[in-house]
């Protein structure tokens, strides 16, 4: 039996996930949480072999929670079931140690076979996102900035496009101000942007925040 947590802010969201995977005789739906600290009490109680979480959550980005899972429970299989398209986090967040990424219009089929795998210690990768890791394997010249950021610069950088002050991800980051702004200038100069407006309207632009 594959227990399952469920992670995203919607209610008929959560729901239509849970009826719809209680269905499959090899997974049980053990957790639900609608923001990222409450995904990692889920992770606390260690009653989850999957978690399955959408990115775009209310008090805590669906990357944030990521890095701070991954560090409590690097072993965990965290599978991304996101609004936003491939081309947008996939390739990022599993380098971040996301174990699958899958748009919300996929099938949902797919879900459950993704779970499975992931399940297993496997990363699962849809075909787009094959052509996007071959196409960045082969030092694709497209590459968008953002993708050129590490994982705590993707952070920063996602914290400053939604207007956050550089002091309050110090507190909420626990990190100095001084290397909060270490992280801001190294972003501005891989990204060749002057300004946390331009941070904002490139985001808005990629559809990396709404």
């Amino acid at each position: 039996m594959i227990r399952v947590g469920i992670v995203d802010d919607h209610v008929i969201v959560r729901t239509g996930l849970r009826q719809f995977l209680s269905e499959q005789v090899d997974l049980r739906i053990t957790g639900e949480a609608a923001n990222g600290r409450e995904a990692l009490d889920l992770v606390r109680k260690g009653e989850v072999d999957v978690l399955v979480m959408d990115l775009s959550m209310p008090d805590q980005s669906g990357v944030d929670a990521l890095a701070a899972i991954k560090a409590r429970e690097p072993n965990l299989p965290v599978l991304i079931l996101s609004g936003f398209p491939e081309t947008h986090y996939a390739t990022t967040l599993l380098r971040q140690g996301a174990s699958g990424y899958l748009n919300k219009e996929c099938d949902p089929e797919e879900i459950v076979t993704a779970i499975r795998t992931v399940f297993r210690g496997r990363k699962y990768i849809t075909s787009a996102v094959a052509e996007l890791l071959a196409d960045g394997l082969g030092g694709d010249p497209d590459k968008l900035p953002h993708e050129q950021l590490s994982e705590r610069e993707f952070q920063v950088f996602l914290r400053l496009a939604k207007g956050e002050t550089i002091g309050h991800m110090a507190d909420s980051m626990a990190l100095s101000v001084k290397t909060v702004s270490t992280y801001r200038t190294r972003v501005m100069e891989k990204m060749k942007l002057s300004s946390n407006s331009d941070l904002t309207y490139y985001a808005l632009k990629n559809g990396l925040i709404q």
